[in-house]
């Protein structure tokens, strides 16, 4: 298929070589609907009977046979069952069934004479509708001559079986609902240009199989974090988008001015400062689903805007956050259903609890060979690795070196524990090591997934480290952004805290199974097309 936004070939007739444009003829359907007196766009169908449910009605379905004996279907998806022949069997009787009000998009139409046959689709699954001239009458077997794929379209009927045991229903009564003007992708090519499917999301989730389920489990998956959340007390808050110092992250902020303060503003690139705010004010378990902004580049795994959880638990450490974080992913996938067992990148991942735990350092050892706290055998091995460790922090030349040799290797799930201090200056430092910040890393196949910390709440330590630039780093680079206020806040005492933060469409990429951070994310950010700005 030619992947024009348009739905023809490009040249204004449509792709099987006909001069007519499929646009027009449906124009002309539409007219000949209008004539009729019925409105093309349709009104309020109440009663509906969704299509999933429909299919949890199929025992409601029954054979009556002569003599008025209910019986039993057999069970008709099997393959050793001929429905026919059963039916046949039993002698005379007729099939019966609930009535049911469905509504949804046609997705296939065969037409036989006096007969046609339509399967239609709405978010919960599809179904087979049977409408037959003698049953429907005149006039809605006329409008339904005048459907075309893509409509949306109504049906009032009896639920059953046809002899090839196909879940049906048959219609009595038919009502349209609204006509597609653009003819839908090809049956057999589809819509497989991804970034079309990104820019035409719409047609993506209406006739791309696998699309609407993985969104509908994004929803599952996000309404599993809240209630898992909320189960063991914590308290979800909206904090500001707009702020005047972008902290609590290394990143670079999208700036915006405010007219009428006349002050320039910044969006968010995380959530934490804030929610620390709240502790320290006496909300001891609190967290925030929210979007953040990274002024960055795009990737498999990035887009500008993203969606993070930041949870905060007062008298807790970054232990805690670990059992927390394994918690939200179990359930999540509870939530969805498929089992621990999940395919990801053509590997298969174990989420059967409790995850791995490795440090920092026996990992850098393991994939390095040498002693991560010799800074000359790290600066020689960042030398061989090609990488610059000129006039940088020896904690930012090792972060280079295990960002190169080892995260890619992590298969996952694996806690990453215990990093260098100097390059978590939000995080409290071990008491036996103060070069050593209880500060863990979720990686899955190679992807860090969740951050969290024992959180820093000595006031006069987190000013000196907002004031230190690691050698090394640039500014987008590194969080030494001085937020006066939340030093304040922090001399009003905050509790020791466990904190963690996790990238949202990045669960859901690994556990619905794809490969794009854009195919989890309805309306990833495109450049403008003229196509679509010219309609």
């Amino acid at each position: 298929m030619n992947q024009n936004p348009d739905g023809g070939n490009g040249n204004g007739t449509s792709d099987d070589g006909d001069v007519t444009d499929p646009r027009v003829a449906r124009r002309e359907k539409l007219r000949q609907i209008e004539a009729m007196g019925i409105d093309p766009y349709g009104s309020r169908f109440d009663d509906r009977t969704l299509i999933g449910d429909c299919r949890k009605r199929i025992s409601e379905i029954k054979f009556q046979t002569k003599d008025g004996t209910l019986l039993e279907l057999p069970d008709v998806e099997s393959d050793d069952v001929d429905y026919r022949q059963w039916k046949s069997d039993n002698g005379p009787g007729e099939e019966i069934g609930p009535t049911v009000r469905v509504a949804g998009r046609i997705m296939l139409a065969r037409p036989a004479g006096k007969l046609i046959f339509l399967n239609i689709k709405d978010w919960t699954g599809s179904i087979q509708i049977f409408i037959g001239k003698k049953q429907v009458g005149e006039n809605d077997f006329a409008l339904a001559k005048l459907f075309d794929l893509g409509d949306l379209i109504a049906a009032e009927g009896r639920l059953g079986r046809t002899n090839t045991g196909e879940l049906t229903v048959f219609a009595e009564k038919l009502t349209f609902q609204t006509k597609m003007l653009d003819p839908p992708p090809e049956k057999h090519a589809g819509l497989t240009n991804p970034e079309l499917k990104q820019r035409m999301r719409y047609a993506d989730l209406a006739f791309n199989d696998g699309t609407m389920e993985t969104f509908l489990n994004r929803t599952r998956i996000i309404k599993s974090v809240r209630a898992t959340l909320d189960a063991d007390g914590f308290c979800e808050v909206e904090g500001p988008t707009l702020h005047t110092v972008a902290g609590g992250a290394a990143a670079r902020p999208f700036e915006t001015h405010h007219n009428a303060l006349d002050m320039g503003l910044t969006m968010r690139i995380a959530l934490e400062l804030h929610l620390k705010r709240l502790m320290v004010g006496g909300m001891e378990r609190v967290y925030e689903l929210g979007r953040v902004y990274r002024n960055e580049g795009l990737s498999p795994r990035h887009n500008p805007e993203f969606t993070m959880l930041e949870v905060y638990q007062a008298y807790g450490d970054y232990v805690s956050m670990m059992d927390l974080t394994e918690r939200v992913i179990c359930d999540a996938i509870e939530a969805i259903g498929g089992g621990y067992q999940r395919e990801y990148g053509g590997k298969t991942i174990d989420f059967t609890p409790p995850f791995k735990r490795a440090t920092y350092a026996e990992l850098f050892q393991e994939a390095t060979g040498i002693d991560e706290t010799d800074d000359a055998a790290v600066i020689e091995y960042a030398k061989k690795l090609g990488l610059d460790p000129e006039h940088k922090h020896p904690d930012v030349i090792r972060n280079e070196i295990f960002e190169e040799k080892v995260e890619d290797t992590l298969e996952g799930p694996i806690f990453v524990i215990d990093y260098p201090a100097s390059i978590c200056p939000l995080t409290k430092r071990k008491r036996d090591n103060p070069a050593i910040a209880e500060r863990f890393e979720l990686f899955i196949s190679g992807m860090e997934l969740a951050n969290a910390y024992t959180e820093l709440n000595d006031p006069d330590l987190q000013q000196k480290l907002f004031e230190t630039q690691l050698e090394g780093l640039d500014d987008e680079e590194s969080m030494a952004k001085m937020d006066h206020d939340f030093i304040r806040a922090l001399r009003h005492a905050m509790p020791p805290a466990g904190g963690l933060g996790i990238g949202i469409d990045r669960l859901v990429m690994i556990l619905t199974g794809q490969k794009s951070i854009r195919d989890v994310i309805l309306f990833p950010v495109l450049r403008p097309s003229k196509r679509s700005e010219n309609g």
